[in-house]
């Protein structure tokens, strides 16, 4: 569906990235203007200032039902007190990304790529959000800190990939934005950008032309974004992610499984479709992570994999991300597939289809596996480096 412009706000403001960024709602007096706030809302709106920041763009807020507090954008956007109750299983860094720290705003998990957090603000706050601790504070990275997370990427031969992120990076301005990726894609080892992002689904305005013009300088790059309900598919919406697309940056989009958001086979089904549509790639589908104050939220890892199996087969296979979980203390990203596979021995493989049905799948005769002779055509390729990421 569309958004709906206010009536006391002109196209030349609505239609302007800074005009959402500086008119983000941030109290129940705000949103009750435009929703029936329930109980519930008007509690966890109370008690945000004691767990999480409350930020919601006005074009995010028109997408909300003003009658029904089982609304996924306002669920996603309108904290509950259930905020407040933090079991002992959860974890303020629920990625273990503080103690995979090696340099000012750099997170180096992984051996080939790292984790750039390049600003702490968003378009908007979401109450699943796993980096709460960071976003949305009072200390955003300093040029020092910028400064010295490039220089460790600069020395540090085995990065071949960096992810922009934080917060929001489409929050700087283009000027900013444009000379930290010339920075980056001057460093001769990084292979590929990344850029995280929310705000086509938030704020889609803020793609314009000029972003796109300072975006497809520094290819080969990749945007990835977070659409989690197919209402948050608008028209809107779906043109932001179509000018990144015609700008030659393919997009990616990671939704998260929420509970009572969109945790059914039909809401799923509609939003892969829906990406596709709009030109974008569903990549990954992430069990819930641990982070204080989200148990609500979560589903169980059971219902995740069931979720899963009423997507595989059923609809375009372009269309089926990746189930993840990413494991708690920095563990990584764990796939929690269903198995299809339900024997295996040297003669046969049985499997289970889509729609149930056991098959045999015959084995080759030769059970040797030849490795390739890969001398001639990985001569002068630098080797893969396979060591941890640094940990700090």
């Amino acid at each position: 569906m569309p958004s709906v412009r206010r009536a006391d706000v002109s196209d030349a403001e609505w239609f302007s990235w800074r005009w959402q960024l500086a008119h983000m709602m941030t109290s129940a007096e705000e949103l009750a203007r435009i929703v029936e706030l329930s109980p519930t809302e008007r509690a966890g709106l109370a008690a945000s200032a004691h767990l999480f920041r409350v930020g919601i763009t006005p074009y995010y807020a028109s997408l909300m039902d003003p009658r029904h507090a089982s609304c996924p954008i306002r669920m996603q956007a309108i904290p509950a007190p259930a905020e407040g109750d933090v079991r002992d299983e959860e974890l303020r860094d629920p990625l273990g990304e503080d103690s995979h720290n090696p340099a000012p705003s750099v997170v180096h998990k992984y051996p080939d790529r790292v984790l750039f957090l390049v600003v702490d603000r968003c378009g908007i706050y979401c109450r699943h959000c796993n980096r709460r601790r960071l976003v949305g504070g009072d200390e955003p990275p300093t040029t020092a800190d910028l400064d010295a997370g490039i220089d460790y990427i600069a020395r540090t031969p085995r990065i071949r990939d960096v992810l922009l992120s934080g917060g929001d990076p489409l929050l700087l301005s283009t000027r900013r934005l444009d000379h930290l990726l010339g920075r980056l894609r001057a460093i001769p080892h990084v292979e590929t950008l990344r850029i995280g992002t929310r705000l086509p689904v938030v704020c889609p305005m803020r793609i314009d032309d000029e972003l796109t013009s300072a975006l497809r300088k520094h290819h080969p790059l990749f945007i990835n974004t977070h659409f989690n309900h197919p209402v948050e598919l608008t028209p809107e919406a779906r043109r932001a992610c179509e000018r990144l697309a015609d700008a030659g940056i393919p997009v990616g989009n990671q939704t998260v499984l929420l509970r009572g958001v969109n945790s059914s086979v039909r809401c799923l089904r509609a939003l892969m479709r829906g990406l596709l549509r709009s030109r974008v790639r569903p990549y990954y589908l992430f069990q819930g992570d641990t982070v204080v104050g989200t148990d609500h939220l979560r589903t169980p890892v059971e219902t995740a994999m069931e979720l899963y199996e009423g997507l595989r087969g059923w609809i375009n296979g372009m269309a089926v991300p990746h189930l993840v979980l990413d494991a708690p203390g920095g563990g990584g990203k764990v796939p929690i597939l269903p198995s299809y596979l339900e024997s295996l021995d040297a003669d046969t493989a049985v499997v289970r289809t889509y729609r149930g049905v056991r098959i045999a799948y015959p084995q080759p005769r030769a059970r040797d596996c030849t490795v390739p002779y890969d001398d001639i055509y990985f001569a002068g390729v630098a080797p893969d480096d396979d060591r941890e990421g640094t940990v700090g």
